[in-house]
């Protein structure tokens, strides 16, 4: 089979490999599409110290069952699945308290397991019997069903941050992890959701998807925008999806007091270090937290969110191209001449 495979930074190679062999308590899967994610261009620039090469590369798949292995059950030939991609042990403290995105032996599809960047993926059996695959409807277009993974990073920022009924938010970042947020947002119940882009093609790319307000912090002063649209009071929640400090730093001016911030965007380490006045944290009562990676639970809310016509899934997964043009996915990627490239086998 074809595959994407990892071996160091700027060395990532389109191979024929084997064919994986499937043992008992594996499902070996027919990639049906793989979204590139920003952790893969990062990947391909800089390298990962998490990755033992050579790897199979992608986690953002979709795919239909083509082989069970035995003692495998609950699925047949043809499914179609999508994954919570971090597999956790189950047993250790956090999987217990139903946190399996923290467990302390996380191993990620794509880093420890052979990812979906191919004609096949195996599915570990630790990853089935944890419960980390989800059936998708049969009817459901994989290249959308392939941002489940995403967008299930955005459904736990989402629980994380409380977001309900009425509430305003506002996303700064609008890249499609930014685009995603603000759609989990507005599925949550959030009234209104303002979205914050820096001037250039993602805040041309972002005027398509119906924030309620987009503002551009080149030309305008966000904490203003934001004071306006809530009557002085800041936002309910704000979710800081652009991965610099500028932002992470202003966010404590973005909400109310009791409000909640939400560190979405991983920053590269030697630049993750943020100043931050803790006064206004304290007398606030501000709620700063993180929010990474998803469970299973996460992934089926999101698989039940892109279903509804109202999530534009489709403008999201742009462009679509085939697996052997993965080099140019990256061009893309570098150039943000799109949202989320999607790679079809």
């Amino acid at each position: 089979m074809k595959a994407v495979v990892y071996y160091d930074k700027k060395d990532i190679r389109l191979e024929d490999i084997l064919l994986p062999d499937v043992k008992p308590g594996e499902l070996l899967v027919k990639v049906e599409a793989c979204a590139m994610c920003g952790s893969d261009f990062k990947t391909f620039n800089n390298g990962n110290p998490r990755i033992k090469p050579p790897i199979t590369m992608g986690h953002e798949f979709c795919g239909a069952v083509e082989t069970i292995g035995d003692g495998v059950s609950g699925f047949g030939i043809g499914d179609k699945i999508v994954m919570a991609t971090s597999v956790s042990c189950g047993t250790c403290f956090y999987c217990k308290k139903g946190w399996s995105n923290l467990c302390i032996d996380l191993r990620p599809m794509g880093f420890y397991y052979p990812g979906g960047m191919a004609e096949y993926v195996l599915i570990p059996a630790r990853a089935v019997a944890k419960g980390h695959i989800v059936k998708v409807p049969a009817s459901m277009d994989p290249v959308q069903a392939a941002l489940a993974e995403p967008v299930s990073c955005a459904v736990n920022t989402a629980e994380n941050c409380m977001i309900s009924r009425g509430d305003t938010v506002v996303v700064v970042g609008a890249g499609p992890l930014g685009i995603m947020n603000l759609f989990v947002a507005r599925s949550m119940g959030a009234s209104k959701v303002i979205l914050a882009q820096r001037e250039g093609k993602r805040y041309e790319m972002a005027q398509q998807f119906s924030a309620d307000r987009l503002v551009n912090t080149t030309t305008e002063d966000l904490v203003q925008v934001i004071k306006e649209e809530t009557g002085g009071i800041g936002a309910d929640c704000a979710i800081i999806a652009a991965p610099s400090p500028e932002p992470q730093e202003q966010s404590l001016d973005l909400v109310r007091k009791r409000g909640y911030i939400c560190l979405f965007a991983s920053l590269p380490v030697g630049k993750n270090v943020l100043s931050l006045d803790s006064r206004k944290i304290h007398y606030n009562e501000l709620r700063v937290i993180g929010a990474s990676d998803s469970t299973a639970e996460h992934v089926r809310k999101a698989v039940s969110m892109l279903t509804d016509p109202a999530f534009p899934a489709d403008k999201l997964t742009n462009p679509v191209i085939p697996l052997t043009d993965v080099h140019h996915g990256f061009d893309i990627m570098k150039n943000r001449e799109g949202m989320r490239v999607v790679l079809r086998p």
